[in-house]
């Protein structure tokens, strides 16, 4: 029996174990460094008359395969008094088209042995399903069916909004930290597009009416706004042929507008701090904007990050949770965004008195990073560290199908899926220290700390 796909076998060259890593000492110079350029995950693109872009990636390791459509459309789409409407779509395009009853996606897949789901953030929106190989035309029958005819109606808006703002509740306004990430957002952003959650607000979803869902799915659920991805067990022309069939009579629509993502330069520190009734300890958030995603400076970033946190040896694990015992978690990096982005520092703090110590020690490791080299064992460790990370979720037909569609979407660019981990590589100690102090300043920080909540002491009779 295969377990491998014979394109990732000879990825997993890395070298082998040596006890010189536990010491984080010694110099790796001598061992067998991982060949990146390896990386290969054979595609080919075609586009349909109507827009759809299509990606066709052939894997036989499996008898499945997996689809995924992903929609440039995310909530930074949305305008100011319609937040949440990327993630309510998300809900209704399970509620039924004009072949498949309401509910029936999801019924059909499980029974045929798949699984599917959707997923909303702020830069697109993605639909995807697993499915045996002797399946694929269940697959695209079902996604071509609601493009095409989406069940718009009052009945289905009503039921998904009040689902949504349950998951509100849950996730947001009734739990620990739930309303941190927006106070983040809202604090260190200025710009609309990125300054607002996904989930949306109470008041906005409630004010969604049918004609404005009925135009939301019109403007951004049109095929010349999508991209489809396919990667499993199937021979691409045959593939075509079906994905032509279903899809390529469904009307392109006009191109939505454009969305502003200019942000003002920040001039000084900007300092929030949140009661949280549900809190046990106090969490420290503190962010930089940064450039988007795919940029020298974003991958910079984004090693600097695991230098900073990425597991019991990075340099805050060490000093905050081992050696000072301040904190009882910490994490690092920046988010990936195809506008400005941010660079995020995240501690959870065991005492409230403690956080002018975590902040103090976190400031100091930032100018150490930004005036003198890390060492080239640190270095390596998280060259070795993502490129494991990263072959590890390509092992996923599903992770492939969804990656190879979000690049398109997001960078006009799927070959990006077999050149990431090169443009990790290529990271040196000159970068980290470039936008250590060009992005890791204080007049571009934003600090948010959310503090438990103080008990009320009962008043005696």
């Amino acid at each position: 029996m295969r377990i491998l796909p014979l394109f990732l076998a000879g990825l997993l060259s890395l070298p082998p174990f040596d006890p010189r890593l536990l010491a984080q000492t010694a110099p790796l110079e001598q061992l067998q460094k991982p060949s990146a350029e390896a990386v290969e995950i054979p595609f080919q693109e075609y586009r349909l008359k109507n827009g759809l872009r299509v990606v066709l990636s052939e894997d036989h390791a499996a008898p499945t395969y997996s689809l995924c459509v992903t929609y440039n459309v995310g909530s930074r789409d949305e305008r100011p008094g319609r937040t949440g409407f990327a993630h309510l779509f998300e809900h209704m395009m399970f509620q039924g088209s004009r072949n498949v009853g309401k509910g029936e996606h999801s019924i059909l897949i499980l029974n045929n042995g798949g699984s599917a789901n959707g997923t909303t953030n702020v830069d697109r929106t993605n639909y995807f399903e697993t499915l045996p190989a002797n399946q694929l035309e269940l697959g695209l029958f079902l996604e071509s069916d609601r493009m095409r005819s989406l069940n718009v109606n009052r009945q289905n808006l009503d039921n998904q909004r009040h689902t949504v703002q349950e998951e509100r509740r849950q996730n947001y306004d009734n739990r620990p930290y739930g309303k941190t990430y927006e106070a983040v957002l809202d604090t260190a952003y200025d710009n609309f597009a990125y300054k607002h959650s996904t989930i949306g607000s109470m008041e906005d979803l409630n004010r969604a009416t049918v004609e404005d869902a009925a135009d939301f799915f019109k403007r951004y659920y049109a095929p010349n706004n999508g991209v489809l991805s396919l990667v499993g067990d199937f021979k691409t022309d045959e593939a075509l042929a079906l994905i032509k069939k279903y899809f390529e009579n469904i009307p392109a629509q006009p191109p939505p507008p454009a969305v502003d993502m200019t942000e003002p330069e920040q001039k000084g520190e900007r300092r929030r701090t949140l009661e949280d009734a549900f809190a046990q300890t106090p969490h420290i958030d503190i962010v930089y904007k940064i450039p988007p995603g795919n940029t020298p400076d974003w991958y910079a970033l984004d090693v600097l990050g695991d230098v900073l946190a990425a597991g019991a040896s990075s340099r805050l694990y060490k000093k905050l949770i081992k050696e000072k015992e301040l904190a009882v978690s910490v994490s690092a990096g920046p988010h990936e965004r195809r506008g400005p982005s941010l660079f995020q520092i995240s501690i959870s703090a065991r005492t409230v008195d403690g956080v002018p110590e975590i902040e103090k020690i976190v400031y100091e490791e930032l100018e150490r990073l930004a005036s003198e080299p890390v060492a080239e064992w640190e270095l390596e460790k998280v060259r070795m560290q993502s490129q494991r990370q990263q072959i590890e979720s390509l092992y996923s037909t599903r992770t492939r199908a969804s990656l190879l569609g979000q690049y398109a979407v997001y960078y006009n660019d799927p070959r990006l899926i077999n050149t990431v981990l090169s443009k990790i590589a290529q990271i040196a100690n000159d970068d980290l220290q470039r936008v250590g102090r060009a992005y890791l300043k204080e007049t571009n920080r934003t600090v948010v700390i959310t503090a438990p909540k103080a008990k009320s002491t009962p008043v005696s009779k």
